[in-house]
């Protein structure tokens, strides 16, 4: 776990990061370390780039996690997903990578993340990945997003 004595970011004027590689995450004491709870974030407007063309794919992204001893700080997420907006990667690769990333340094007790992306070559391609089973007794809600329908 990663966790910065002081928030590099709230409170401070912090530039977008060149990369999500440079981009630091800052993680805060859970207020409630007790409890059972489950936090959302959603990014229904984030862009990476694609691999092989270089154009921009965009998709609608949902992170629920139960946290432990940590909770993600809101503007340093904010940067971080900002940062994909020059990266190139296919859906699976930034999906999972966020997922897996957000795991790791902040160990929660679980961790979910859907990407709902938009077509590319006319195919839409949503991509999942959690950490393993949901706690008992942890309120999931359905992440809300539906499938691609085409316009109307």
């Amino acid at each position: 776990m990663t966790e910065s004595p002081q928030p590099l970011h709230l409170g401070r004027q912090s530039a977008l990061p060149a990369s999500p590689g440079e981009a630091v995450l800052d993680y805060v004491p859970n207020p409630r370390p007790g409890a059972l709870y489950c936090i959302r974030f959603a990014a229904p407007e984030f862009t990476s780039l694609c691999p092989v063309t270089g154009q921009p794919d965009f998709a609608h992204l949902v992170i629920d996690y139960a946290p432990g001893a940590t909770i993600v700080e809101s503007k340093s997420l904010k940067l971080f997903l900002g940062a994909f907006r020059n990266h190139a990667g296919f859906h699976e690769d930034v999906t999972v990578g966020i997922g897996q990333r957000l795991f790791s340094e902040m160990a929660p007790r679980w961790l979910r993340i859907g990407g709902y992306w938009y077509p590319r070559g006319g195919i839409p391609i949503d991509v999942f990945w959690q950490s393993g089973a949901a706690p008992e007794g942890l309120w999931v809600p359905d992440q809300g997003v539906a499938s691609y329908r085409g316009r109307g």
